[in-house]
Order: C-alpha cells, then structure tokens, then sequence
C-alpha cells in the first residue's frame, strides 16, 4: 500500500513539473507573438511614412514635367505601385483633387466629385499629409492611406505560436497519458503479487526533460529600425544620402540653393550632451527629418533653399546657443565645431556635397581659433572641374 501511494506521488509530481513547463510555454508563446506583432506594426507605420516621403520629393520634383501632365501622373502612378505599404494617393491642386489607388475602389469613395478614403479595418489610420513645392502654383498637397500592417508577416507569426502552443499541448496529453497508465499498472501488479519483503517488480524512472542550451538564438539585427535612431530621436546616419540626393534634385529643378551643415562634439563627449544638442538642432533648425546622425558624436543636417551665407548665419548662431546653454560641459569654443558648403547653383551629388562639409568640418577641428569654417565653391571652376572629368571619361 505504501509503494502505491510512493508511485503515485512520483506520478503526480511529475505530471506537475510538465503542467508547469507547458504552463510556462504557453505564456512565452503568447508574449513573444504580441512582442513580435508589435513590432512589425511599429516597423509597417515607420516604412510607410518612410516611403510616403519619397513618394512626395518624387511628386515634387516631378512637378517640373506638368502638374498632372501624363508624365507626372505616370511617375506618381509607377512609385505608387512599387510601394510596399501605400494603398492610395489623393494630390490636391488649385483646379481640385486627383486620386491614384492600387486597386481601383479599394481605398477610396467618391463623395460629391470629391475623393476620400474609406473607412476599412486594414487600412490605416496613420496620418500621412505633407504639402508639395511645384513651381508656379500654391496650395498643392499630397496625402496617403497605408495598409494597417503587413498581414503576410503577421499570418506567419501566429502559425509558429499555433505550432508551440500545439506542441505544447502534445506534450501534456502524452504526459497525462503515461501518468494514467503507468497508475493503472501499479494497480493490477499490487494486486497480483503479495511479496514479504520487498517489491517484486522494479520501477522505470522517467526519462529527465533534457533542454538543449545551444539552440540558434535569433541575432540582433543592428541595421536601422524606424525613421529615427533611439539614441538620438534625429535620422539614422544610413538615411543620409539617399534623402540628400532627393533635396538636391528637388532644389535644383525649382533653381534654389541647398546649404549642407555638420557638427560634431570636439575633445568631449557624453551620451547625455549628444542628445542635448540633437534636441536643441531639432529646435532650431525645425525640420527633424532633414536631420542625421554622424558617427558617435556629430550631426548633419540638410537645409534646402538657403545659401552659404545664410548658412554661416545659422551655424554660428547655432554655435552660440549650444556654447551658452552647455557652458559647464564645453569649456572652449573648439568643443563644438561646424563646417558647411552649399549646392551654389551647381549640379552636384549627395557625395560630393558631404564631401566638401565633411573637409570644412575636419580643418574647423584642426584650427585652434575658429570653430566654424565654410567651403566656398567656385561654379565656373566646378564645371571645368566637370567637364575636364568627362573628357578624360571620352
């Protein structure tokens, strides 16, 4: 009767310890897929503004063509069907809105002659609006709808929680199973055999749950997530060229100059500083997405439709307000260094533009006195430059 009893505490607390795994299983399951969900939709949003952005640079620099012209709206038709995320476009005019869709009445209704976007579950409610710069008209905007998430990723991650979930269920069926067998067994050999002294049969000890410590582990993956770098709030430095190659070509279309300005933190540096100053550039200088990390402790930032000399003006006020504010960290005036150029009518790539700040920021670092330095172009010298480049091509 006591060997009984023995057995089945030994059955019970095994069919605990494996309740409690499962039990444990489940919940990682369930948190890792909500986790996992998350932050795809985190991500889906993130590359909808991401190419709602290049949607409308491409719309302004196509602008240049005709508003509304077949080749504009062959350009805002191709961009709108090669993004991954965008459903629909709606371009207001002075003479009224136009829609591009994906897939016709799917994203919008028609409301006296006017489009708006329907009201779906799988569709978004992100606000996507931004104005557009065509030459020549006033008050043209451009706004998008976004599909909510990317549903193909998000199937994906519920059938792997289905199969954990299931394979953890399994386990406790075939756990109940051999509780319930093994129990029934220990009944009918107690009742077989009457021993004096001792057990007449031998007992089978389960096998202990072996737990394998050398799975893969997914890798971290440390390309950029979002619009926006946590460790600073401003642009990921990745974004950088593709985004000034946009500005440049928009500027150039509408005949305006384009000022590039970086900074960077000189024989100091903080972590706590850096995000500081990011703040304090995405105060004064207003637009955070025209501005980007650069390396550990620099910034760049974009500054469409100002010359060089204005661009001096900015950086050395920026200077002077970062100086004042963070006196007790930046001791000296080549703490804080800048060095800027500008497009200055040219037609120069992203490159060669952060080529030039980048060398007026190095000898700013290198001069003991002077925190700030410009890279004063030359165009005619530039196109000599140009064309002495492409003769040697030929």
């Amino acid at each position: 009767m006591e060997m009984k009893k023995s057995r089945q505490r030994k059955a019970s607390l095994a069919g605990s310890i494996i309740a409690s795994i499962c039990i444990i299983v489940y919940l990682v399951a369930l948190v890792s897929a909500a986790i996992r969900i998350y932050l795809s939709i985190d991500q889906h949003r993130a590359d909808a503004e991401r190419e709602f952005i290049g949607i409308a640079d491409l719309a302004s620099s196509a602008g240049v063509l005709g508003f509304m012209d077949d080749p504009f709206i062959e350009t805002v038709n191709d961009a709108l069907v090669s993004s991954r995320t965008l459903e629909a476009l709606i371009i207001s005019g002075p003479d009224g809105e136009y829609a591009f869709e994906r897939q016709k009445d799917r994203a919008i209704n028609w409301v006296n002659n006017s489009p708006r976007f329907k009201n779906r579950f799988d569709l978004s409610s992100q606000s996507l609006y931004t104005p557009l710069r065509i030459q020549g008209l006033r008050n043209v905007n451009i706004q998008a709808v976004a599909v909510a998430a990317d549903f193909s990723l998000l199937g994906g991650i519920l059938k792997e929680t289905l199969l954990v979930v299931l394979a953890g269920f399994l386990l406790a069926f075939f756990t109940l199973l051999v509780e319930s067998l093994l129990g029934k067994s220990g009944g009918k050999q107690m009742g077989q055999y009457r021993p004096a002294a001792g057990p007449a049969f031998t007992e089978t000890p389960l096998k202990p749950l072996v737990v394998d410590e050398d799975l893969p582990k997914e890798e971290e993956n440390a390309a950029p997530k979002g619009l926006y770098s946590p460790r600073s709030n401003i642009g990921w430095e990745e974004y950088i060229t593709e985004r000034l190659e946009s500005e440049l070509h928009r500027c150039a279309s509408s005949e305006q100059d384009l000022a590039m300005v970086v900074m960077e933190l000189w024989d100091t540096y903080d972590d706590s500083l850096f995000r500081a100053v990011s703040r304090e550039a995405v105060d004064f200088f207003g637009s955070k997405d025209l501005l980007f990390e650069r390396g550990e402790r620099g910034i760049s930032v974009i500054c469409p439709g100002i010359d060089i000399w204005t661009g001096l003006g900015k950086a050395e006020d920026f200077h002077t307000r970062i100086m004042g504010s963070y006196s007790d960290a930046l001791v000296v005036n080549t703490n804080f260094c800048i060095g800027l150029t500008s497009r200055s009518g040219r037609l120069v790539n992203a490159e060669r533009i952060l080529f030039e700040a980048n060398e007026a920021l190095n000898r700013a670092k290198a001069d003991p006195v002077s925190p700030i330095l410009a890279f004063k172009s030359d165009p005619d010298k530039y196109r000599k430059f140009i064309a002495a480049q492409n003769q040697q091509q030929i």
